[in-house]
C-alpha cells in the first residue's frame, strides 16, 4: 500500500464523515438558532428550552436518515477492506 492509496482512504473517510455528520449538525445548529432568537425575542433565558428541541430533532433525524447513514458507512469500510485485500 502506497502513499497515495493511504491518503484517499483518509480523504474518504474525512468525506464519508462529513456527509453523515453534517446533516444532523446543520440541523441542531438551524434549530438551536431559532430557540435562541425566540428566548431573545421573549427574554426566557431557559437552558432547556434549546437542549431538549436539539436532543428531539437529533432522535428524529437519526431515525429518519439512520439507514443511509450506516449505508455511508458500510461503504467506506467495505472499500478500505476490498483495498487492503487486494494488497495482501
Amino acid at each position: 500500500m502506497d502513499t497515495s492509496q493511504l491518503i484517499e482512504i483518509f480523504r474518504d473517510a474525512i468525506l464519508t464523515g462529513m456527509k453523515v455528520a453534517g446533516p444532523i449538525l446543520l440541523i441542531s445548529m438551524l434549530v438551536g438558532l431559532v430557540i435562541s432568537i425566540i428566548q431573545a425575542a421573549t427574554s426566557i433565558n431557559e437552558q432547556t428550552m434549546t437542549f431538549v428541541p436539539k436532543l428531539i430533532i437529533t432522535a428524529i433525524m437519526l431515525v429518519v436518515f439512520g439507514g443511509w447513514m450506516l449505508q455511508q458507512m458500510m461503504d467506506l469500510f467495505l472499500r478500505v477492506m476490498e483495498l487492503i485485500a487486494t494488497k495482501i
